[in-house]
């Protein structure tokens, strides 16, 4: 028996000076709020509404359920509310594709079935004796009760009289009882097989087909089925909360461990489309992209191919929320017919259809208003992709098409008997023609935007180019579309790629209004070959395998990558035609392209041509003519020089581009068009090549004003880069 110490006086102070805290009451006051047996102790003591004392403990979480509002609470509902209708009956065209895929699906099972009918006939007909030896047999059993035999047989072993005695009697009232039954049951089948004799043949063969579908049924094989399967199952395991958990925890992610998962399902785990779809709050600090990080890992966890499985997350609801479907087929074996390689015509302006997404669901791409930058690795599926918008574009007889495929390969030359401009080739008079388109629709915005702003209200209530006002021919507004594909041989060129890029970003940022579409694709997404201007301001962007972030985010845009859509995560070679869509949709989505190749490029082209020449829209290229002529060259130095007089020593740069623009209008006529800083970058720019650097000067505005210090250039600047130039020709041309 152990004595325990006397407690100490904790109010008595010690001899240290110091004073004895019990353990229990030090620990309370570090907690964040009380328990609630501290509370039902203190429950007397009046709130803290006055100052607080030093030395006293503020409780910082307030005790108890927050009292949230309650129409926060409804909002909140509201947000994640399961909705009534299934979102494939709201979608006219998704509805109408389950309806049709679901009749095709039991016409085929009919039919398969209906085609067997002979083969099941003879089934039954030959299972049909086993069958009756089985109704006799089993008719006999029961009467006889010799089901019961080896219990009787037992209890003889065992010398067990009274037992025996006892299933003795048992078994003789079951048998005379039986056999009553039985004769009965005979006399009936008796008077039944008269009944049929003396009926109509076809009553007959009728009751004769149904004892034998009745015997053949009974005599059936259990490992044989009368009727065979018209749709083999997948062998695919089904999705669970244990082996998502399972599968989760196995990928070495920080924050997922197996002993204390911390996974939160928000919704059942359900079928979606020929897959199972879950989502789920991941641990706290764990994110999606550390998730996409580890697909493949994920793959194998889960025992299925790597193109089953699409994780994605939801950044409306917070970073951690995945959404995980695993789909039963393999989307890279999965191969997307093109929707219009039938099709007599389209309509751009209602999109043009691209591929499907990893649940079967068709995706389309809207074009007009819209630009579009496809990117990938060299072999990824790229030019089919473009092949697939520029088959679409082709069967809408009003609308005017440009292809530059400068890969020299020839993927779309069955297209080039309708285009207004075509060019193949990797040369610089392929580049220089390329150039030259670029500088034309430069042309073409230009009298766009007049020719728009010249339409009554009525016609053209928000300045965009309709299906109405793409009709009027005569207008000039028909939608064109310009196609680049392996863009950066023209953007990294050391002659043509600057001013191109500069062309490309006008296009791009005025065209979209006015109808004009630039498609760009490139296998080199870097800041050379690929403009900023250009990668920022496109609208739509399709990313297939990339290498890395920068190459990630250069197509996709910016943080993308950190965003957790990632064009790193698929197969080289295996996920060919699979990549993110971006800007198409209201979130990204992984799509897998519709797969064109050259002889159902070259049907769809032929029908297209003779559409076209049927609506009298031929032109150009198609029509055998020659290429359009370009403006000269011009020299930007000599030219500032002209316009900038030895009397000025220093201008503003808008005074120079107003200058410019008279002195050139087809050059910078669309220079002056600009507005504010844009204006003033655009000579900055223009200027930065040659080793001319703008500066603040001071002027005042001609009309009149006060003065201001503004960007602008100095004189002797532009004598001297021309001066250095000229110098280095001379040297060039000695040497």
């Amino acid at each position: 028996m152990t004595h325990e110490p006397d407690e100490p006086d904790r109010s008595v102070p010690s001899d240290k000076g110091a004073d004895v805290v019990h353990l229990d009451t030090f620990r309370a006051g570090r907690h964040p709020y009380p328990s609630a047996g501290d509370r039902s102790d203190r429950a007397d003591e009046p709130p803290m509404d006055g100052p607080v004392l030093e030395g006293t403990v503020l409780r910082v979480d307030q005790p108890g359920e927050a009292n949230r509002d309650w129409r926060t609470d409804l909002e909140e509902k509201a947000r994640t509310r399961r909705p009534i209708i299934p979102l494939w009956l709201r979608s006219r065209s998704e509805a109408l594709e389950t309806l049709r895929w679901a009749s095709l699906h039991y016409a085929h099972v009919a039919g398969f079935q209906l085609s067997r009918t002979p083969l099941y006939t003879g089934r039954l007909a030959f299972r049909a004796p086993r069958g009756f030896a089985r109704v006799v047999g089993g008719m006999v059993r029961w009467t006889f009760d010799l089901e019961g035999e080896p219990v009787r047989l037992t209890a003889v072993q065992k010398a067990d009289p009274e037992s025996y005695l006892k299933l003795s009697r048992q078994r003789d009232s079951r048998v005379r009882l039986r056999v009553l039954l039985l004769m009965v049951a005979l006399v009936a089948l008796l008077v039944v097989a008269l009944l049929v004799a003396d009926a109509t043949r076809p009553l007959q063969w009728g009751a004769l087909a149904v004892a034998l579908a009745v015997l053949g049924a009974l005599g059936a094989p259990p490992d044989r089925p009368l009727i065979n399967r018209a749709v083999l199952p997948t062998n695919v395991e089904k999705l669970t909360s244990d082996i998502v958990i399972r599968a989760l925890t196995s990928i070495s992610v920080s924050g997922l461990n197996a002993k204390n998962p911390d996974i939160r399902f928000v919704a059942p785990i359900t079928r979606d489309g020929p897959g199972w779809r879950a989502d789920l709050d991941l641990p706290y600090g764990v994110t999606v992209a550390d998730v996409l990080d580890k697909r493949d890992r994920l793959a194998s966890a889960l025992r299925r191919p790597i193109g089953c499985i699409w994780p994605e997350g939801d950044p409306a609801i917070h970073e951690g929320r995945l959404i995980l479907w695993v789909g039963d087929r393999d989307l890279s074996k999965t191969l997307v017919r093109f929707a219009l390689a039938k099709a007599d015509r389209h309509d751009v302006f209602k999109g043009v259809p691209f591929g499907n997404d990893p649940r079967g669901r068709p995706v389309t791409v809207p074009l007009i208003q819209h630009n579009v930058l496809m990117g990938s690795q060299p072999g990824q599926g790229k030019t089919g992709a473009v092949r697939t918008l520029a088959c679409s574009v082709a069967l809408d007889p009003t609308a005017e098409m440009w292809i530059h495929e400068l890969k020299g390969t020839g993927d779309l030359d069955p297209l080039d008997k309708n285009c207004h401009r075509y060019v193949s080739g990797i040369e610089d008079a392929a580049i220089a023609y390329a150039a030259d388109s670029l500088t034309l629709l430069r042309k073409e915005v230009m009298r766009r935007a007049a020719a728009l702003k010249s339409l009554p209200a009525d016609l053209c209530p928000d300045k965009r180019v309709t299906r109405q006002i793409a009709d009027k021919r005569s207008i000039g507004l028909h939608p064109l579309v310009a196609i680049f594909d392996e863009c950066q041989n023209l953007f990294a060129h050391a002659e043509y790629g600057q001013q191109a890029g500069e062309d490309a970003e006008f296009i791009i940022k005025l065209g979209r209004a006015l109808g004009v579409v630039l498609i760009l694709a490139t296998q080199r997404p870097d800041k050379r070959s690929l403009p900023t201007g250009v990668s920022a301001n496109v609208s739509i962007r399709f990313c297939l395998r990339v290498g890395g972030q920068i190459e990630n985010d250069m197509i996709l845009g910016t943080s993308s990558y950190q965003n957790g859509i990632r064009a790193t995560m698929f197969v080289p070679e295996a996920d060919a035609g699979i990549g993110y869509l971006v800007g198409a949709t209201p979130v990204p989505k992984v799509v897998r392209g519709a797969y064109l190749d050259t002889p159902a490029t070259q049907i769809i082209a032929d029908r297209a041509h003779a559409l076209r020449k049927a609506a009298g829209t031929l032109s150009g290229h198609a029509l055998g003519d020659q290429p359009e002529a370009v403006a000269p060259v011009f020299d930007l130095l000599a030219d500032v020089q002209a316009v900038v007089p030895s009397s000025e020593p220093k201008v503003w740069n808008e005074v120079v581009i107003d200058r410019l623009a008279e002195l050139r209008p087809d050059v910078y006529g669309a220079w002056a068009l600009l507005e504010g800083g844009a204006k003033t970058a655009q000579l900055t720019t223009a200027l930065k090549p040659y080793g001319v650097k703008t500066c603040q000067v001071w002027g005042t505005p001609a009309e009149g004003g006060k003065g201001a210090n503004r960007i602008g250039i100095v004189r002797d600047d532009i004598t001297a880069a021309l001066t250095e130039r000229d110098r280095a020709k001379g040297s060039g041309a000695a040497s």
